[in-house]
């Protein structure tokens, strides 16, 4: 089993760690402490070493940061962690604060009105984060003061740094090699007069070398930096021990190989102007530079864009792991359905799951822990069953099920909402408008330059007729056997950033009603550009190709409610599920599979 039932931390274990840290900010003369989830990587998920958040609080989520003060402890948490966070901190030492509802900086101005000193460590803040907070702070006598971390100082059990293995990535299924991709970046900064470029990002280092590793968990990256000079030529600054010969070989004598405590001596020894992603590189880059004179300029970290637009290998090697995981997720269905309700526990599920992927014989990890919650646990967007936490499925119960797999050709991401037993009105309704939602996107033509701020809606619309909604985005971007979670595409109102062909994201409405149940339902999509359409005023188009097959459970659905463009885009789907995995499947589940996806 790739994925554990254990609970990490414990909230008896958060107050005296946090009397710990605060006689050390009294030590240093500090009225404040920051504590992201985060590492110096701005990565999603981190090392057990990093996870400096839930060791203090008890808090696991993979979002929120904590601010301690002599007084209050305030942990930031949004939407779709304010169930879990309440369960999981001691009430009467940590405050669960609505974030992004309560911003940081009039926070601090509430707690701290007379002024005050507050620390943070540069290698877990990006010079963007300090400046909106230190611009929120303006007028106050509050001062930030970048500090030694004191969490490592009083962590004595801190576990050592990942050792992971780094191994190449084919070039054949990465569409260019590493070559090619550091020739095409190094154009890019000569012709905006930059020397040099700084990565920090373990998926951008992961993506420019063709390279993966086994640092973190669910994402096969590398803990490290990389320089990519304007001549092509390239640094990383990983444990070298994590190479074999093959994997030396492959990044070839343009790649210096280093020890990651010889970075800040390479970094000011850069002619510059530097290159540096305000939003993603640590301050402490940007004090290394200022303090050896180098110049450096800002501007995004020159892999983020290639990253993002797919090459028609990796789309062909995306759509390949989508076929296999695509059977193997009907392999489970099929069992699943077979089984009585109250037999089953979610820990039953998600062991079944994985053992279905893992016998397609390619599993290289799952791509995030599964959430499988039933009842009112499915309320719980990012919910992680434990042994604690386990339960049974009982009648009349839904089941959210969210899972994926790290595949050497793919990585997947999909969620079914499914019946136990008979279900209710209430539940088939939202589910019928969730679905409505994730088939308004699927079905969606745009104009060229919109971005997921610009798409977001729609896929609310029907949900929002209701007086229902989601607190988290319709869909983030994916990689291509990297991470599950990928910038700077999504599907948010938040997001500005336009959508391109080959860019891959899910798209995964729900709706989860506090105490009773929980819907989403997700397929991963791939833009494509379109034909003008007959009749049109002629301009190309952008839309979606659908890269998830495996069926919608029907059950849920409130015919009632659905249109005929909606039920043929289902009948449709559902008929190409069935061309395309059903030759796949064992002949139990082909049977299932011919059932479920009958026409309706």
């Amino acid at each position: 089993m790739f994925q554990s039932f254990t609970e990490s931390a414990r909230p008896d274990q958060g107050p005296p760690r946090l009397a710990q840290l605060r006689r050390a900010m009294a030590e240093v003369g500090l009225a404040g402490w920051l504590v992201p989830r985060a590492d110096a990587h701005q990565g999603e998920y981190v090392a057990r070493c990093d996870d400096r958040l839930a060791w203090l609080t008890g808090f696991t989520g993979s979002a929120g940061f904590c601010a301690v003060l002599p007084d209050v402890a305030g942990v930031f948490i949004d939407g779709r962690y304010r169930v879990q966070a309440r369960a999981q901190l001691a009430a009467t030492h940590f405050t669960p604060v609505d974030w992004p509802d309560t911003r940081l900086g009039p926070w601090l101005r509430a707690h701290l009105p007379e002024g005050g000193d507050v620390g943070f460590d540069p290698w877990l803040y990006t010079p963007e984060q300090i400046d909106a907070l230190t611009e929120a702070l303006t007028g106050s006598a509050i001062r930030l003061i970048p500090h030694a971390n004191l969490i490592d100082s009083i962590w004595p059990d801190r576990p050592a740094p990942p050792q992971g293995a780094i191994t190449p990535w084919p070039d054949t299924l990465a569409g260019a090699s590493s070559a090619q991709k550091r020739a095409s970046l190094a154009e890019t900064l000569r012709k905006a007069g930059q020397t040099s470029a700084v990565l920090s990002l373990t998926d951008s280092i992961a993506w420019l070398f063709n390279i993966r590793g086994r640092d973190i968990p669910r994402n096969p990256v590398a803990q490290g930096f990389a320089i990519l000079h304007d001549d092509g030529r390239s640094a990383l600054f990983t444990d070298p021990a994590k190479l074999d010969a093959t994997a030396r070989a492959h990044l070839g004598p343009e790649i210096t190989l280093t020890p990651p405590d010889t970075f800040e001596t390479a970094l000011a020894a850069l002619p510059g102007p530097v290159r540096l992603d305000r939003a993603s590189v640590p301050l402490r880059v940007v004090q290394v530079l200022d303090s050896a004179g180098v110049p450096h300029v800002w501007g995004a970290d020159p892999c983020i864009l290639p990253k993002a637009r797919k090459t028609p290998a990796e789309i062909a090697a995306t759509r390949a792991a989508h076929m296999r995981d695509g059977a193997a997720m009907c392999e489970f269905l099929a069992w699943f359905d077979a089984q009585s309700p109250g037999t089953l526990t979610e820990i039953d599920v998600v062991r079944r799951l994985e053992q279905a992927r893992a016998a397609t014989g390619k599993l290289l990890d799952i791509s995030f822990d599964t959430i499988a919650g039933s009842g009112p646990n499915g309320a719980l967007p990012h919910y992680r069953v434990t042994e604690a936490s386990n339960r049974r499925l009982l009648d009349g119960e839904l089941l959210v099920l969210d899972s994926g797999g790290q595949y050497l050709d793919g990585t997947t991401d999909i969620t079914r909402t499914l019946p136990i037993g008979t279900p209710g009105a209430e539940e088939r309704a939202a589910f019928t408008r969730v679905l409505q939602g994730m088939i308004a996107i699927s079905r969606l033509r745009f104009p060229r330059g919109l971005a997921g701020r610009d798409l977001d809606a729609i896929a609310r619309y029907p949900l929002w007729l209701a007086d229902q909604d989601y607190a988290h985005g319709t869909g983030h971007g994916v990689g291509v056997h990297l991470c599950v979670h990928e910038g700077p595409q999504r599907l948010s109102r938040l997001s500005d950033t336009p959508l391109e062909s080959g860019m891959i994201l899910s798209n995964e409405p729900g709706y989860y009603r506090e105490g009773a149940f929980g819907i989403r339902i997700e397929n991963l999509i791939v833009v494509t550009a379109l034909d003008p359409a007959p009749g049109g005023d002629g301009a190309t188009h952008l839309g979606f190709e659908t890269l998830t097959y495996t069926p919608i459970d029907t059950r849920l659905i409130d015919d009632t409610l659905l249109t005929k463009p909606e039920r043929d885009w289902l009948n449709t789907y559902h008929t190409a599920c069935r061309d395309k995995i059903g030759p796949l499947l064992s002949p139990p589940a082909r049977l299932w599979l011919d059932k479920v996806t009958q026409t309706s």
